[in-house]
């Protein structure tokens, strides 16, 4: 039976890898920081899927826990075949308003748990000639929204040159690349997008779905949906400055005026029928 370590695996598309991979006979190793959150999810998959679901609190930041991690996908009896690096989180505030030492914190779990994890994945199962990486960036990584898109697009170009080295290894390479997935993501970063149309938002269930197929099938580069492969080729090839225009803060500050407004008009719309109001005789 194959077996899939999953790096933020208590929420958001870590979670639903765990469910997905769990309900296609995929062991499991899960990893996240909080370890009372950790065994309760591992508790809910074992009830419902007969898979065997290993726990590893692990806060990727830090090395000491990071190498814990990384001996585990080592291991020669207990293989690893998948790994998924999606642990992340983003921060509350613009660049200049958050201190330093969170920024590095942010990082050394962005983007130096994917190289150390990754690297210790891909020796290994290159010397079996089996096995697969997928790490979930983001098409932030194309816009120019601070050191979060800056990491996206490190773990977005490290994962196509691992690709290109693992080839005819039988090993593989994958980046997810999502847009906008109604997670809590947003919400824990205190990040308000209720200026975006509806159409904008992927559900975790589809996100995860085909970014395992691609998988499957070697894909280096997934991203889920019509709209945001033609959104990622557009913000590839525009010009800078107008990728800096749109990712600015005065875009954010521009949905957060539109989102305003459309509340404004459907209340001016909305018919109130308080009971004080109503004709007694209807």
């Amino acid at each position: 039976m194959a077996r899939a370590l999953v790096t933020g695996s208590t929420s958001g598309l870590g979670l639903e890898f765990a469910w997905q991979l769990a309900g296609t006979g995929h062991d499991l190793v899960l990893v996240a920081r909080d370890e009372d959150r950790l065994r309760a999810v591992a508790e809910q998959i074992r009830d419902v899927h007969t898979v065997g679901v290993e726990v590893l609190p692990a806060d990727l930041s830090d090395r000491e826990p990071l190498e814990r991690v990384a001996i585990r996908i080592t291991d020669p009896v207990d293989r690893v075949d998948l790994l998924i690096n999606n642990a992340g989180y983003g921060l509350r505030g613009g660049f200049l308003e958050v201190g330093v030492e969170d920024h590095e914190k942010q990082m050394d779990t962005l983007m130096k748990a994917v190289l150390v994890l990754s690297h210790a994945a891909a020796r290994t199962m290159v010397q079996r000639r089996r096995g697969a990486i997928l790490n979930v960036s983001s098409l932030a990584g194309y816009t120019t929204a601070g050191p979060y898109a800056a990491s996206k697009s490190w773990v977005t170009v490290f994962t196509e040159s691992l690709a290109m080295e693992l080839k005819g290894t039988g090993v593989t390479a994958t980046a997810l690349l999502p847009g906008f997935v109604q997670t809590e993501f947003h919400e824990r970063a205190s990040m308000s997008m209720d200026g975006l149309p509806r159409i904008t938002w992927l559900k975790a269930p589809f996100v995860v779905e085909q970014a395992l197929k691609d998988t499957a099938r070697g894909t280096v580069l997934s991203i889920p949906s019509v709209t945001y492969r033609t959104a990622g080729e557009v913000s590839r090839i525009a010009p800078r400055p107008l990728v800096r225009a749109m990712t600015s803060q005065s875009w954010y500050q521009h949905l957060q005026r539109r989102a305003v407004k459309r509340s404004r008009r459907k209340a001016s719309r909305r018919k109130l029928h308080a009971p004080w109001e109503r004709d007694p005789e209807q």
